[in-house]
């Protein structure tokens, strides 16, 4: 799939004369979280998002000097921290450098720009003209359109027990003994030992996937169990005080 298959279109801009207040609320009233600002003929030259938004001296959350070194001899606030929490429009307060796609850029080159890039959208742009914008809720709703349950393939128990030894000598990890997978009216079982949790959890999602696979049950072991309980295997919440 490419950026052209998920994008939003027509793409809700500003310009760069455009207030903050105007901007907030359209954000609100359209329910984005960014959008491109673009100069008299349509050029995009920056994009205004939620991040940019939240240091605000109306919300009272500008930056503020932090210690008493910065108490003592750094109490003026930076000027584009000033900017940030005081500009009263689009070109004062907006991300000018701008990452986008192409229409024909594929969608795990999008996924990798929003990762590299640490963004959550990017406009699509194709011979200077800006014809959509895609986001990471773009790609979070193409999966759940394209995740629909696959019908099962007519295959028996010794084609389905092939396709799982193929798939595991292809992977870096895997069981590489035939003794390690037993399959019975296309239930896999799955037998050995593993390094660790994760290994596991890999294993049983590489199978789960296959074609005539109907249920995976796990069986297999650890190299050695340690004392306690595996961190990696419990969730944690962290709060930021």
């Amino acid at each position: 799939m490419f950026a052209v298959d998920v994008m939003n279109t027509p793409v809700i801009t500003v310009e760069e004369s455009t207030t903050v207040a105007e901007i907030a609320r359209l954000m609100s009233e359209r329910k984005v979280t960014g959008v491109p600002v673009v100069d008299g003929v349509g050029k995009v030259v920056g994009i205004v998002t939620d991040g940019d938004l939240c240091r605000r001296a109306e919300l009272g959350t500008q930056r503020e000097p932090e210690g008493l070194l910065d108490l003592l001899f750094y109490n003026r606030p930076d000027a584009h921290d000033y900017v940030e929490a005081r500009g009263r429009i689009a070109a004062d307060v907006m991300t000018r450098e701008v990452y986008a796609a192409r229409p024909d850029t594929p969608l795990s080159r999008v996924a990798d720009l929003f990762e590299t890039r640490r963004i959550r959208r990017a406009p699509v742009i194709d011979g200077g003209k800006l014809v959509g914008i895609v986001s990471r809720a773009d790609l979070v709703r193409s999966l759940a359109t394209s995740a629909k349950a696959a019908p099962l393939a007519n295959l028996n128990d010794r084609q389905v027990r092939d396709l799982v030894m193929a798939e595991f000598k292809r992977l870096s990890f895997g069981l590489k003994w035939n003794e390690s997978v037993v399959v019975r009216e296309g239930v896999v079982h799955l037998w050995g030992l593993v390094p660790d949790e994760t290994e596991r959890r890999a294993l049983r999602i590489a199978v789960e996937s296959l074609p005539g696979v109907k249920a995976v049950e796990d069986h297999t072991g650890r190299f050695f169990q340690p004392f306690g309980v595996d961190p990696k295997s419990q969730s944690t919440v962290t709060f930021v005080d």
